[in-house]
């Protein structure tokens, strides 16, 4: 994937991530920045999980895991909402 189609997948991933996990934070870049990193620390995973390598592509699979990752993300940096 080029680079515009990363931004455009991390905003994307980010977004998502963001309205599941209730981050406190919000913002196109902000979004970008964590569905990338998302993307990556989800492909990460995946690659050691299954043992095989993770191409990323506009598919539901690489969202699916974009977005977990970016939940992963935002948990361990603590920018989702506490009760």
């Amino acid at each position: 994937m080029g680079i515009l189609a990363w931004i455009i997948f991390g905003a994307l991933a980010g977004g998502v991530a963001g309205m599941i996990a209730g981050s406190k934070r919000s913002g196109c870049l902000y979004n970008i920045i964590i569905g990338v990193v998302g993307a990556f620390v989800g492909g990460l995973i995946m690659q050691f999980i299954t043992g095989e390598s993770f191409n990323f592509t506009f598919d539901w699979r690489s969202f699916l895991v974009a977005v977990v990752g970016s939940i992963i993300l935002l948990v361990i940096t603590g920018a989702t909402k506490r009760k």
